[in-house]
């Protein structure tokens, strides 16, 4: 029995009429940037989390970069968040020449601890960014509390979690700016790279409407330097369709879930996801916590089973971020758990007898 990862052509083969009709809508249009399909999508994406603005762009990665900025934090600026992430979290702050300030995370739920932030915070910070790792949402309580006392914006970096939930409110709506990617491995995820910023100001999202087309309002003229970061029609037109299944599959996710705790919780070498009692995860991946993780993965992959390490190596270690002066040891819990993680399948048409296989696989090795 094979187990991929994520199986994209399980998903799409129950909606393809639909999506067939909506490329098709595009294609006689005409309208490939910007066309009214963008618009849809995003008035559609901003009544689902119940926030004012929808910007859509052309990544994840985009969405930070433009989020960072309209809040206008550039050069000489410090920006907390977390080493436990993808690339793009940091590399954002970096390339608005701004400065990435680590803090490390909870061991228990992979995210920013905010119990370490308030003493990362300088004169300098001008943000705290914290990522809703693997669809688990931050605490968010306690992060906007901060964020109050001394003064600063706030950026969710929510890629991984659309539709996940803080004490019942939407990830995306705390801060001043969240930020969206629709990368074809999410849980809402396009046919290529599209992203999406969300706001309640409306003064950002004006901003945002005009950094992501160079900056400029009207047409040749150019407040700022922006982007050529537009969310591509043909996206746009895809993710609106596959945004009415979004809730039915984060369920299903989370089905598959119970059903590696009710079979797993008894295997004493693996630690499984601990989700906060405050928070619905949408279980981007199911990251677990493992001995001797890196067999584990080698004995999973020659039966066939998709797994994944999310993240091997800590932001603060990566070679290009070398001068912020970083050294190992300096975040020890992102570090231990960077050789110890390891994801494994749980999307939502995975069947019984393919859980069952990797439940069996794993505990094989441990036997």
């Amino acid at each position: 029995m094979k187990v991929p990862l994520l199986d994209l052509l399980a998903q799409y083969q129950p909606i393809m009429p639909q999506l067939r009709q909506a490329i098709d809508e595009v294609l006689l249009n005409h309208q490939y940037i910007m066309g009214p399909q963008v618009k849809a999508l995003e008035t559609k994406m901003a009544d689902y989390l119940g926030i004012r603005h929808a910007i859509g762009c052309a990544s994840g990665t985009d969405a930070l970069v433009l989020a960072i900025k309209a809040l206008g934090i550039g050069m000489g600026d410090e920006v907390i968040t977390t080493p436990f992430t993808f690339f793009a979290t940091a590399s954002s702050i970096w390339r608005n020449n701004a400065k990435p300030v680590f803090v490390d995370i909870d061991a228990a739920t992979f995210n920013l601890d905010p119990a370490l932030i308030e003493k990362a915070i300088t004169p300098r910070t001008k943000a705290i960014m914290p990522v809703h790792l693997f669809g688990q949402p931050c605490d968010m309580d306690a992060i906007m509390a901060l964020a109050k006392k001394y003064d600063l914006v706030v950026i969710e970096d929510n890629a991984q979690g659309i539709g996940s939930t803080w004490n019942g409110r939407m990830t995306c709506s705390f801060g001043e700016i969240g930020t969206l990617s629709f990368f074809p491995s999410k849980n809402l995820g396009a046919m290529g790279d599209a992203g999406m910023c969300l706001t309640n100001d409306d003064d950002l999202a004006d901003k945002l409407r005009q950094l992501r087309v160079h900056g400029e309002n009207p047409k040749y003229y150019h407040k700022w330097v922006g982007l050529n970061s537009r969310l591509d029609t043909m996206q746009a037109a895809i993710l609106s369709v596959k945004l009415d299944h979004l809730k039915a599959w984060s369920e299903g996710r989370r089905r598959n879930a119970e059903h590696y705790y009710k079979n797993l919780s008894n295997v004493a070498q693996i630690k499984l996801p601990y989700i906060h009692p405050q928070a619905l995860t949408i279980y981007n991946q199911f990251t677990i916590i493992a001995e001797d993780r890196d067999n584990l993965m080698k004995h999973l992959q020659e039966h066939e089973i998709g797994c994944a390490i999310y993240y091997p190596l800590p932001l603060h270690l990566q070679e290009c971020f070398a001068e912020l002066g970083y050294k190992k040891g300096d975040f020890p819990v992102a570090e231990e758990l960077a050789g110890k993680v390891l994801s494994i399948p749980i999307y939502a048409e995975l069947s019984t007898e393919q859980l069952d296989f990797v439940i069996e696989t794993i505990k094989s090795f441990y036997k």
